[in-house]
């Protein structure tokens, strides 16, 4: 079973998506940190921001996740870049890669061989990112959106960023968030959007284990 649970920035996704992993025992893939991945590379490597380039630096970068006690690691060519690519330069530069075709096409390929991967090892698969029930697995009929007011992704967004130990302000974070989401939902490829036939979660003022607990009711009401 392939779970898909797509949404903005702040909106929930990840932890519901380690969540219900862990309680259903899935495998649980976030795709944002293969794009954080590649924006990493191209902002070390000053890679220029335009298809050829990136498509070589693609072609010529081995990019791998692997599961350990249900915390995905993220390596580029050989390295754990799974802290490095945390920082908020790197979540703009992911934003701005993930406008490429070259980029997507790389990605798209990749997680679609990781997560039916994975779906076949661990007998089921949760995938989180921003295109994952309109594109990458558009067949699953398990698909989820979830979102929030944007003062609560910010707030969200703000914590998760002072518990890593990153100084950040709570306005310039939110600013952030509504260009980000202006960047995800106005790119002419693959735009963050709900996909046909998924279900619409509002996380405003829920708790993370409520949000599980409404996804699992949808998917044994779609099995039954």
């Amino acid at each position: 079973m392939i779970i898909t649970i797509d949404g903005p920035v702040g909106s929930g996704k990840s932890t519901v998506a380690k969540l219900l992993a862990r309680r259903l025992g899935y495998a649980h893939m976030d795709t944002g940190a293969m794009y954080r991945a590649i924006g990493w590379k191209a902002y070390i490597t000053r890679t220029n921001l335009n298809d050829e380039e990136l498509e070589r630096l693609c072609v010529n970068t081995g990019l791998q996740l692997e599961l350990i006690d249900d915390h995905q690691k993220v390596y580029i060519d050989g390295k754990d870049v799974s802290a490095e690519i945390r920082t908020p330069e790197i979540s703009r530069m992911a934003s701005l890669v993930s406008t490429f075709a070259s980029v997507r096409r790389y990605l798209v390929r990749t997680q679609r061989e990781t997560g039916l991967g994975w779906d076949r090892q661990y007998g089921g698969m949760v995938a989180e990112g921003r295109d994952m029930g309109t594109v990458v697995f558009s067949e699953t009929p398990y698909k989820f959106y979830l979102d929030a007011d944007i003062e609560e992704r910010g707030i969200r967004r703000w914590e998760e960023l002072k518990a890593r130990g990153i100084d950040a302000d709570l306005d310039e974070t939110i600013k952030e968030l509504v260009k980000r989401d202006e960047n995800d939902k106005g790119r002419s490829i693959d735009p963050l959007k709900k996909a046909e036939g998924a279900t619409v979660i509002d996380t405003t003022g829920l708790t993370l284990d409520g949000v599980v607990e409404e996804i699992i009711k949808v998917i044994n009401q779609k099995n039954n």
